[in-house]
């Protein structure tokens, strides 16, 4: 449990973290594009200028300076026009496109005019020229680089988590693989005492034959419970089974062990047995985890039904339970490891039936509804063997 809270307080931190990062590289990342924009302004109104100053000088004096001005615009595309738009020349645009097509630098014209306002000149006799221009090709890329980087930091962030969330499955994965295999080696030793045990006791005349049959039930039920945990991490037999037979084993089972408060009800819309492929330990497992989470829901009072019915090739297996219900917000977290509303607990109960289901029998299991005090309905799909 205390993971699982360490685990929501972290992500929100670290989802945070990489927002605020985001967000502080995309306004740095803008402002260096409007500075650079507003210098390319600049440059272009003195290369105007200088244009202008040159067009209408007396040619007796030094134009050096000025030619040098208007030389140094070598990356910012510029078309001049008169006051009536027509092109009378250009500067740093696509040579082989604008010398032999005229719409290319019309179209270039339009695009400059949207993108900003002309600078007007003023040649010798009142003469009045239009300067259009557009954003050089680095201020183009400036501006666009922060999208590409929310972009790339974006894909970094989703891969990280991805392998994050990979990587702490395996190692779960490998814990409790170790963990089961473990617990099974452990009962094996007095597992075969006890059956040991209870052969010496038949022996004796005194004995009481009905205790040492129940203690024999319970024995068997404990090899079961020892061959499930072994078969964690190994990939179970599955054999073409009717599941409606195998659900009425495994609740007949419950019945014998749980609280006479607790009705058993089956509703079978099978008309026929219908067989999947399952293991009927793993499948026994799992509906026992769901019903004890159910009978602790409903404090030990209640009912459990079982509603079975075929859609297509898919077989639906609906438990529902007259319990507390379960909260919304909490309808995919009850299924990850370490989730527990008990004070006592690993939390590994419904981890361990929606491994079952989904990794082990390739179905699904969900949270099909949930009322605030009336119950909750879990819902299993599997689908059918093929004949």
């Amino acid at each position: 449990m205390n993971n699982y809270r360490f685990s929501r307080i972290i992500k929100p931190i670290l989802l945070f973290l990489a927002i605020l990062i985001g967000i502080v590289s995309l306004w740095y990342s803008n402002t260096l594009a409007k500075k650079m924009e507003k210098e390319e302004e600049l440059k272009i109104k003195t290369w105007a200028k200088a244009t202008s100053q040159l067009a209408s000088s007396d040619f007796s004096v030094d134009l050096t300076f000025l030619l040098e001005i208007v030389s140094q615009n070598t990356t910012i595309p510029v078309i001049l026009t008169d006051e009536n738009d027509n092109v009378t020349s250009w500067r740093n645009l696509d040579s082989a496109r604008a010398s032999h097509n005229n719409t290319y630098i019309i179209h270039s014209l339009e695009k400059m005019k949207s993108a900003h306002a002309p600078i007007v000149l003023t040649y010798f006799e009142g003469q009045k020229v239009k300067v259009f221009y557009l954003d050089s090709e680095i201020l183009t890329r400036l501006k666009y680089y922060p999208f590409i980087q929310l972009i790339i930091i974006s894909l970094f962030l989703i891969i990280s988590y991805l392998a994050f969330s990979y990587s702490r499955r395996s190692e779960q994965n490998l814990v409790w693989v170790g963990m089961s295999k473990e617990t099974a080696h452990q009962l094996g030793t007095p597992l075969s005492s006890l059956m040991a045990w209870i052969e010496i006791s038949r022996e004796d005349a005194n004995s009481n034959k009905d205790v040492l049959n129940e203690m024999e039930k319970d024995v068997n039920r404990l090899e079961i419970i020892t061959e499930r945990f072994s078969k964690i991490g190994s990939d179970p037999k599955l054999l073409s089974l009717d599941i409606v037979k195998e659900l009425e084993l495994s609740i007949d089972y419950l019945k014998t062990r749980t609280s006479k408060l607790v009705t058993f009800t089956i509703f079978n819309h099978l008309k026929k047995p219908v067989n999947i492929m399952m293991n009927t330990h793993l499948f026994a497992w799992a509906i026992e985890n769901i019903t004890k989470n159910a009978i602790d829901a409903m404090e030990g009072i209640g009912t459990i039904s079982f509603t079975i019915e075929k859609k297509g090739n898919l077989i639906i297996l609906d438990i529902t339970d007259t319990g507390k219900g379960i909260p919304t917000n909490r309808y995919k977290t009850i299924f990850k490891p370490g989730f527990t509303t008990k004070k006592r607990g690993w939390g590994l109960g419904l981890s361990f039936v929606k491994r079952i289901v989904e990794n082990y029998h390739k179905g699904h299991i969900t949270v099909k509804e949930s009322i605030h005090h009336k119950g909750t309905t879990f819902r299993i799909t599997l689908k059918a063997a093929r004949p």
